[in-house]
């Protein structure tokens, strides 16, 4: 497991588990001696090993006042990757697991007012997020939608918060009413959306004429994209200016699959372009992004990439590696 400069290498213990809805497991993590965590802001996550050799990306969903404990919930998946079964089939009490972190890619940025969206298990990050916008007295609303109200998790955490959330299952209420929610761009709105792919993409679609940088989502997942054709691609060079290195990519490889086959190991975790450990500065040359983590306005600018999913659409890419 990789760690970055910022962040922390730590073996934690589980310290206990706790049933938040239908198929929702929360992991209670303390520090073996039972010392303080380090502090952490809202929207941040964690690298878990999991039993089995897994590393899966977890938002921490507690609260940052709340230093004696790190907080991640788990949405069983049936037809997932084997992450979510590893947490709710393996991990007891007691267990000691390894941990990377604190690392986040969806701050929470000053605004006049702030909307949150989620759905499902997208609550995570939003809750720690909710608790820091009412402490500031900003003012927020939250729309919550998931499949039933027992598969809807932390209700009874959000119930203090009263008309400022909005609890909307599907089988009660539909679809959320995003044409409603998005219709009117606002100049002093944040828009903070975390959840399944089809809310994520129904949001982006219905943000495109707000103003630039107001929306800001997080995914679980890779945002679906056309499979490459490597009958399409073309072999590239990447320079590695800090060691005067040359590796040619070959078609149908990641910059990242190209390193590793040359012996050079830089920095990475989800292998998907979502968690942002393998992000590296771009110095020269034109990057193919392929993430699901930087934001349109931050692919035209070409300042940074991830390596784990990213290729070249120039000959030749100088990277900070």
């Amino acid at each position: 497991m990789s760690v970055t400069p910022e962040e922390q290498q730590l073996r934690l213990r589980v310290r206990q588990l706790t049933w938040e809805a239908e198929g929702v497991l929360s992991v209670h993590l303390q520090q073996l001696d039972g010392s303080e965590l380090p502090a952490w802001q809202p929207g941040a996550h964690l690298d878990l090993r999991l039993p089995g050799g897994l590393t899966r990306q977890y938002s921490l969903s507690g609260s940052p006042r709340h230093r004696s404990t790190w907080r991640v919930s788990v949405l069983r998946e049936q037809s997932g990757r084997g992450g979510s079964a590893a947490v709710h089939d393996a991990l007891r009490p007691g267990d000691i697991v390894d941990v990377v972190g604190p690392r986040n890619n969806f701050p929470l940025v000053e605004a006049a007012r702030y909307l949150f969206i989620a759905g499902g298990i997208g609550i995570t990050p939003i809750l720690p997020m909710i608790e820091a916008v009412a402490a500031a007295g900003a003012s927020w609303s939250l729309v919550y939608g998931g499949r039933s109200r027992a598969s809807m998790a932390f209700l009874s955490e959000l119930r203090p918060y009263g008309d400022a959330v909005s609890v909307r299952p599907q089988d009660e209420y539909g679809l959320l009413d995003l044409d409603r929610l998005l219709a009117d761009p606002r100049e002093d709105t944040a828009v903070y959306c975390c959840g399944p792919e089809p809310l994520l993409a129904a949001v982006e679609q219905r943000c495109a004429a707000w103003p630039a940088g107001a929306l800001h989502v997080e995914r679980f997942a890779a945002k679906p994209r056309p499979a490459a054709d490597p009958d399409q691609e073309a072999a590239f060079e990447v320079v590695l200016r800090r060691t005067g290195r040359t590796v040619t990519v070959p078609a149908g490889k990641t910059i990242l699959e190209a390193l590793e086959d040359n012996g050079i190991e830089p920095l990475n975790s989800c292998r998907e372009g979502i968690c942002g450990t393998c992000e590296t500065k771009v110095l020269d040359g034109l990057p193919d992004h392929r993430d699901s983590l930087l934001s349109e306005e931050e692919k035209a600018e070409n300042n940074t990439m991830m390596i784990c999913v990213g290729r070249a659409l120039s000959d030749r890419l100088v990277l900070d590696l």
